[in-house]
C-alpha cells in the first residue's frame, strides 16, 4: 500500500501553465519596459543554505513553457544533499524569458527543497526502524502534485492523493455512522455496490474501537490516531506482525523517535508539508549579452 497516491487531478504541465497565467496576466511590464527582447545572457541558480533539492525538473519546464530556446545545464539532481554556495543550474538565452520564470522557478523549487529537506531530516532519525514516513492532505490548495513528490524525494512514502483513491474512514465517519461497526459495515456495503477496488483504512482512537473493528472484519491498514507511546506501543503488539498500523496526531520532531519505535508501519505527519520552511534559493543573472 505505499505510495497510494498515483492520480493527480493535474498534470505538471498542466500546473505550470496555470501558474504562469497567474503570474503574467497581461503581462510582466516592469521586463517589458527595462529588457530588449532579444537582450540575452546567463544566468545561476545558488543554493544559500544546507538542504535536499527538489524540484529541478519542474525549473526545467517552467523554463522551456516560457521560452524552449532557453539553454539549460544542470549541476545536481532531485533528491541531491547541497551545501550554501553551490551552482545548482545555469540557464543561458533571453534575458526577459528568465526574467519571466523566475519567480515561479524557485516558489517551486523552494517550497519542494523545503519539503524534501524535512522529509530527508526525520527519515534518517528513524532509519533504524522499519518505520516510514507518510505525507497526508495537509498541503497547499492545487500544491499537493508538487508538495508530494517533495515527501518523495526527501524519502518518504505518499499517503492517497484525494478523497477518490483509497477509503480513510475517519473518526467524524465513525461518530455520523454511529460507531465502527456500522462504519464499517457501510464502507464494505458502497465498495460491493459500486464494484470498486479501493484500499480501506480505518482510524481507531481507542483500544476500545481496536478491538471492535478487528471484531467486525479486516482492513488493509489500521491508524491509530492521538495514541501516546506507551498505548501505541500496546496497540501494535497487541495487533501482531501481520496487520498493517500507521499512527498519527501530536507526532513532532522531539517525540517522532519514541513513536517509530513502537513497531508501528507507517507514522503519518501533517508538518512534512503544511508548515515547512522554504530552502532559501535565488536565481541570478551572471552575464549579459548584446
Amino acid at each position: 500500500m505505499e505510495n497510494l497516491s498515483h492520480r493527480p487531478s493535474l498534470s505538471p504541465l498542466e500546473y505550470i501553465r496555470l501558474a504562469l497565467e497567474e503570474d503574467l496576466g497581461s503581462g510582466d511590464h516592469t521586463t517589458l519596459a527595462c529588457i530588449p527582447p532579444e537582450q540575452r545572457g546567463q544566468a545561476v541558480l545558488w543554493v544559500k543554505a544546507d538542504g535536499v533539492l527538489a524540484g529541478l525538473e519542474y525549473a526545467r519546464w517552467v523554463l522551456h513553457t516560457v521560452d524552449p530556446e532557453l539553454e539549460l545545464q544542470m549541476h545536481c539532481v532531485d533528491g541531491q544533499e547541497v551545501q550554501a554556495g553551490t551552482a545548482a543550474m545555469e540557464v543561458r538565452g533571453r534575458i526577459a524569458s528568465i526574467l519571466q520564470a523566475e519567480r515561479l522557478l524557485l516558489n517551486i523549487m523552494q517550497r519542494m527543497s523545503g519539503i524534501a529537506t524535512r522529509t530527508r531530516l526525520w527519515s534518517k532519525a528513524i532509519e533504524h526502524t522499519p518505520c516510514r514516513l507518510l505525507d497526508t492532505r495537509k498541503t497547499a490548495p492545487l500544491n499537493r502534485l508538487i508538495e508530494k513528490e517533495a515527501v518523495r524525494w526527501g524519502g518518504g512514502v505518499n499517503h492517497r492523493f484525494g478523497l477518490y483513491d483509497a477509503i480513510l474512514v475517519k473518526d467524524n465517519h465513525v461518530d455520523a455512522c454511529g460507531g465502527v461497526a456500522p462504519a464499517l459495515a457501510a464502507v464494505r456495503s458502497y465498495l460491493e455496490r459500486h464494484v470498486l477496488d479501493l484500499p480501506v483504512i480505518f482510524e481507531v482512537r481507542s483500544m476500545e474501537e481496536l478491538q471492535v473493528l478487528c471484531s467486525a472484519g479486516r482492513v488493509d491498514r489500521i491508524l491509530l490516531d492521538n495514541f501516546s507511546v506507551e498505548a501505541l506501543r500496546e496497540a501494535v503488539t497487541w495487533l501482531g506482525p501481520d496487520t498493517a498500523t500507521e499512527a498519527s496526531g501530536n507526532i513532532r520532531w522531539n517525540n517522532l523517535v519514541a513513536y517509530a519505535e513502537t513497531g508501528v508501519n507507517f507514522l503519518s505527519i501533517g508538518a512534512l508539508t503544511h508548515s515547512v520552511e522554504a530552502l532559501d534559493l535565488s536565481l541570478k543573472i551572471r552575464s549579459v549579452t548584446s
